[in-house]
């Protein structure tokens, strides 16, 4: 190295230290301003108002494929719900392999409301639960359809209080998100991102005014629908090659002139959404390659954004940086509003939200590299 060089190196250096500086603060600035958002979110989520006697016809939709552990309380607990006078509960078995059918046909021939049908899997163009949906859907005679999976337990007043929610709002479509329980370290770290996501990054008040596909939030665990909106839609037909059909089921209503939103399920139900590491990988696996769109491009870049603005700021407070260290705060704070909100664990769960954030990255490319590689599967089919 010649004395002219080092200048011109030591200058080089001197403007990339700078830059990362002030990428740490920028970051931690939009951190803090997402933690901001994220509280008034949680202010103006919907909430159902308290349980009273439902007038007309509700119908439960229930699509099930080797739910042979969870259907039975699944049932149990859609059964015991008060308030609803007119119940009709339809469980579409997807071609299970275990005894699944079996359990349902035991319930259904002791309560009348509940109807079995038996599907042969879903034809060429369709996802099985979406195909599941649709065939549940058709059968129904309910004018509010609600559409249940069957890892989801209900709570007594859960139905009434979500169709009272459906029509005090003059919505569409609501969809009440259940509480979802954690139990290892992989859930703990990787399922607390769903709920913070849609509270901490989408205006909700103005995504259920907004007729823009991409301000749409929904969990199909728990969805609660007008039937004249949902027909209307095309209903499960108009989506039936989605990954995520619970948001572009929701998109669809929209494009049919419909509102709809993700409200608060907290104390409506429950679920334990993947059970251990390995459900939990491959359950995201399947999905997160579509929820950029399907443009790697997308995917790529909201990864990068939550880095830069959650990850970057923690490394950075490691190495003392005070912006960085008001950076991870600020993420931190953004998920314990999140918890409190949503009945989860705050502590010391939020603390590691950069470790989640990267947990997200990691789960994102592998989605990505299975769906190239035509490898993706879910309940023993590949999705095509």
């Amino acid at each position: 190295m010649t004395d002219a060089q080092t200048p011109v190196r030591m200058a080089a250096r001197g403007a990339a230290r700078a830059g990362v500086r002030a990428g740490v603060r920028a970051g931690a600035a939009g951190a803090v301003l997402v933690a901001a958002h994220t509280a008034v979110n949680t202010r103006l989520w919907r909430r159902p108002p308290p349980a009273r006697p439902v007038a007309e016809r509700v119908s439960v939709l229930l699509p099930a494929r080797d739910e042979a552990a969870m259907i039975g309380p699944c049932l149990a607990a859609v059964l015991a719900a008060t308030g609803v006078r007119d119940l009709e509960v339809i469980v579409h078995d997807d071609a299970s392999t275990d005894a699944t059918a079996d359990l349902v046909t035991a319930v259904a021939a002791t309560d009348p409301r509940v109807v079995l049908q038996r599907g042969q899997g879903p034809p060429g163009g369709w996802l099985g639960k979406t195909h599941a949906c649709a065939r549940a859907a058709e059968a129904a005679t309910g004018t509010v359809l609600v559409f249940v999976d069957a890892d989801v337990t209900l709570a007594p007043d859960a139905l009434a209080r979500a169709v009272a929610l459906l029509r005090d709002t003059g919505l569409d479509l609501v969809s009440p998100y259940p509480r979802q329980e954690a139990v290892g370290l992989a859930e703990r770290l990787v399922q607390p991102l769903l709920q913070w996501s849609f509270l901490a990054l989408l205006p909700l008040r103005a995504a259920e005014r907004s007729p823009r596909p991409s301000l749409s939030a929904a969990g199909g665990q728990l969805l609660c629908v007008d039937a004249a909106a949902y027909r209307r839609a095309g209903g499960h037909s108009a989506v039936r090659a989605e990954v995520l059909e619970d948001i572009a089921l929701l998109r669809a209503v929209k494009r049919a002139g419909g509102r709809g939103v993700v409200a608060d399920g907290t104390r409506l139900a429950a679920t334990r959404m993947y059970t251990g590491a390995a459900e939990l990988r491959d359950g995201y696996a399947k999905s997160l390659w579509a929820a950029g769109g399907g443009r790697v491009a997308a995917s790529a870049g909201q990864v990068g954004l939550l880095g830069w603005l959650f990850v970057l700021p923690a490394a950075a407070a490691l190495r003392g940086s005070r912006a960085g260290l008001v950076g991870y705060l600020a993420g931190v704070a953004g998920r314990v509003v999140t918890a409190r909100a949503t009945g989860g664990r705050a502590w010391p769960d939020a603390t590691a939200h950069p470790l989640s954030i990267c947990a997200l990255g990691w789960l994102t490319a592998l989605s990505w590299w299975r769906h190239h590689r035509g490898t993706l599967s879910w309940k023993g089919r590949l999705l095509r």
